[in-house]
Order: structure tokens, then C-alpha cells, then sequence
């Protein structure tokens, strides 16, 4: 005999005898229609949204001051006591700091380090290298997230195309959220038509996330896809676009040097590069928390 199964609870409903809104409207109109809805508890109240745009005005400063410093013939654990130190010095938390085991303060990812690069003392930064610093930064207790790719010296006509492209691609999933009631598979969907426009391909085992009240919420926010799927984003939503970008193929593989199992490589060896902001929907489309 077959068990039968629960029926799935709907993930928005509106309280008897509550008038619905327009975002209760569309969103229930969306469920109907088979599409993936947030719950509400993803829907970031006022004062949640302040506290995340404060944790981004710091995480922002992070990375000015890496900007400021960063230099060729610097150790990457030179960098991650930046960010660790600035944080602090403000009064922020360095989210990353023995997060599930990582070890420090931010990531820094070289050359074909796809993402979650680990500083240390022996990794010396050299001319033509392209490195991305990813920063999240708690202040009491919200969450922002941004990442920037540096140019060390002069990069390779090859490389600085691959790190100008990775930023197109985020401008471009930017503009796809000008307008509230867009789905992740619209973002992706731009992103990846952009990356592969200029020969170039998409990471598909790491994305962008929800993020305010913890580090990581839902949705995940994939660079790549169809337009119409994935999360319907809503006004209050709080959520990463992060694309990594390749220059060969879109695999990645683990460093079997890196004891923690953090670090991911291409696996083909050729360079990544990467560039995130931290947004919040608004009715009038997102707005950035962090630059």
C-alpha cells in the first residue's frame, strides 16, 4: 500500500478577513500558477532593512579600505587582517570568521580561484593578477554581503576582459530587478546570455542568496536559467546577485591541497572572476545596500 501523501502547505497565505494587498495579490496570483513564492518570513520589515543597510554602509567601507591598501608583493592574510581589523575597529562582526570551519575574516580568491579563497602568508600578490576580496560584515546582528575583483598592476588583455565582463554581468542581473515581481530565472537567464555573448561561461555550483537576518537565506539566486522560474523577489526581499564568471569551462573542482574544503578552483585552470552587491526589493525596484 502506497502512503499517501501530505498536501504541500502553501507558502503565502493571507488571515481570514484580511484585506489582501496588491504584493499579497500578485504573489498568491504567482502560487496559483505553480511559481515559487517566498515565505513570509522573507519579507524584511523596516526596521530589519535599516539594520541591513547599516551593516552595508560597513561592509562597503571594508572594502574602500582594501581598495585603499591592496598592492603587488602583499601576502593575502595581509589582506584579511584589513578587513578584520577595520571591521572591528567599527564595530562590526566579520561574518566569515570560523563560519562552518573558514578560518578567517574574508575570502580572497586569485587567478582561478572560482570562490572562498583562503588567505594565508605564502600567497603573494603579483603584477597581472586578478584576485576577488569577499567581505560580509555583521552589525548587530544584520547581515551585508559584497565582493569586488582588484587588478594587480596590469592584468592580461584576456584577464581584465574576463573582470569587466563579470561586472557587465552584474549590472545587467541588476537591471533586470528594476521593477519588483521578477523571478531568479529572469536574473540568471541575462546573466548567463551576457557571459556566453562574450565567450565566457557561468559558474553553476555556487549562486547568489538571501541574506539580512543570517548569513545565508533563500532564495538561491543562480546565474543562470529560464526567465519565469525560480523565487518570485518582492518588495522586502534582501538578496546577493553574485555571478562568477569563467573563463574556460564552467566546472569547478575542490583544491586538494586545502584541508578545510572550502576552496574551489576552475578545473581547467584558466581565471574567474566574480562581483557581488547585496540588494533589497523596493516597489520601485531594488536598491543597492552595498558598493
Amino acid at each position: 500500500m502506497v502512503k499517501k501523501q501530505k498536501k504541500a502547505k502553501p507558502r503565502w497565505v493571507v488571515p481570514a478577513g484580511i484585506e489582501p494587498t496588491e504584493m499579497d495579490i500578485k504573489i498568491l496570483e504567482a502560487q496559483a500558477q505553480g511559481k515559487l513564492v517566498p515565505r513570509p518570513r522573507l519579507i524584511k520589515t523596516e526596521k530589519q532593512i535599516e539594520g541591513i543597510r547599516k551593516a552595508g554602509l560597513l561592509n562597503t567601507a571594508v572594502l574602500d579600505h582594501v581598495a585603499e591598501n591592496i598592492r603587488e608583493g602583499m601576502s593575502t592574510l595581509e589582506i584579511d587582517k584589513l578587513v578584520y581589523d577595520f571591521t572591528t575597529k567599527h564595530g562590526g562582526i566579520p561574518a566569515p570568521l570560523n563560519y562552518e570551519g573558514f578560518p578567517n575574516s574574508c575570502c580572497t580568491s586569485v587567478n582561478d580561484v572560482v570562490c572562498h579563497g583562503i588567505p594565508c602568508d605564502w600567497e603573494i600578490l603579483e603584477e597581472g593578477d586578478i584576485i576577488n576580496v569577499d567581505c560580509t560584515t555583521i552589525v548587530d546582528g544584520f547581515y551585508a554581503d559584497a565582493s569586488r575583483m582588484f587588478v594587480i598592476g596590469r592584468a592580461s588583455e584576456e584577464d581584465q576582459k574576463l573582470v569587466d565582463v563579470a561586472w557587465e554581468c552584474l549590472k545587467i542581473g541588476e537591471k533586470v530587478c528594476e521593477k519588483p515581481y521578477v523571478f531568479v530565472g529572469d536574473i540568471g537567464n541575462a546573466i548567463a546570455k551576457h557571459a556566453h555573448k562574450n565567450g565566457f561561461t557561468v559558474v553553476r555550483d555556487y549562486c547568489g542568496h538571501g541574506v539580512g537576518n543570517k548569513f545565508h537565506e533563500e532564495p538561491d539566486v543562480e546565474h543562470y536559467g529560464k526567465p519565469g522560474t525560480g523565487m518570485l523577489l518582492v518588495p522586502g526581499m534582501v538578496f546577493t546577485i553574485e555571478p562568477m564568471i569563467n573563463m574556460g569551462d564552467y566546472y569547478v573542482c575542490s583544491d586538494e591541497e586545502d584541508e578545510t574544503g572550502w576552496i574551489a578552483l576552475t578545473e581547467d585552470g584558466l581565471p574567474s572572476a566574480q562581483w557581488e552587491h547585496t540588494y533589497v526589493m523596493t516597489e520601485n525596484g531594488v536598491e543597492i545596500l552595498t558598493h
